[in-house]
């Protein structure tokens, strides 16, 4: 999954893809090897604010129209059902809701309406609050509950659940060495029976140096994230990780 930044204050590309031109920046992470792009038009880095519904619709939904027109497969990483909603009638297919349907009640109808692939994550809080308060008593085990209780929050609101997609949230709501004990446990959320994502990339629990010179550190991560059954990476340098999943890919399966 490539991650492509519609906002000006992106903890990465600081707004580099408005400035560049974001459907093109979509369509070079397709030539890159990005099997899908995730278009987020509100930030969602640590301390972030939100954004208007309308500012958020007027960066994201022209995106989602030209990109889909192109035969990319989209997806988009908001919390509001009508961000989602009008993203879906322009051609996305899947909702990225890193609140995991918690922040707006009506979102898991939109998604169920509109036939959408849902990605559930679990957080803290909100952006802004999240690393508040990153103390957990057995963080896996707490990780996986409340993946499973969306799953089946999402199930009760007529969402089928092989439509659906668990992410553990790395980064988010969590220490340095809880994001650690989540890369090397992600085999257990397994037990959840449905794919994992995981968004390891240029965060800052892989070095104190600035996130452009974290790709080290990424390419680590999600090579062990791989190995210990990662199925989707969000990532920011498509070709790099591309290279080193599907090496990761071949030694997986020759094991």
């Amino acid at each position: 999954m490539g991650i492509l930044n519609v906002t000006p204050d992106s903890f990465y590309d600081g707004g580099r893809s408005l400035e560049k031109g974001a459907v093109k920046r979509g369509l070079e992470m397709v030539d890159d090897g990005a099997d899908w792009i995730d278009v987020g038009g509100e930030s969602s880095r640590p301390g972030a604010e939100p954004v208007s519904l309308e500012e958020e619709l007027k960066r994201v939904v022209p995106v989602v129209a030209e990109l889909a027109s192109r035969g990319v497969t989209v997806s988009v990483d908001t919390t509001k059902s009508e961000v989602a909603r009008r993203s879906l009638e322009e051609g996305a297919e899947i909702i990225n809701d890193i609140s995991a349907f918690s922040m707006d009640p009506d979102m898991a109808a939109v998604c169920r309406d509109y036939g959408a692939a849902s990605i559930l994550m679990h957080m803290r809080g909100t952006p802004s609050t999240m690393q508040n308060n990153v103390e957990y008593v057995d963080l896996i085990s707490e990780v996986c509950d409340f993946l499973e209780s969306r799953l089946s929050y999402a199930v009760d609101n007529g969402i089928e659940r092989e439509k659906t997609i668990v992410d553990p949230g790395i980064g988010f709501g969590k220490s340095r060495e809880g994001n650690l004990d989540i890369i090397r446990n992600l085999s257990r959320f397994t037990a959840l029976g449905r794919p994992i994502l995981a968004g390891p990339s240029r965060k800052s629990f892989l070095g104190l140096a600035g996130a452009a010179q974290r790709l080290g550190g990424t390419l680590a991560a999600s090579t062990v994230l791989i190995m210990n059954g990662a199925d989707i990476l969000r990532v920011h340098d498509v070709k790099e990780v591309r290279r080193a999943a599907d090496m990761a890919d071949a030694l997986k399966e020759k094991g």
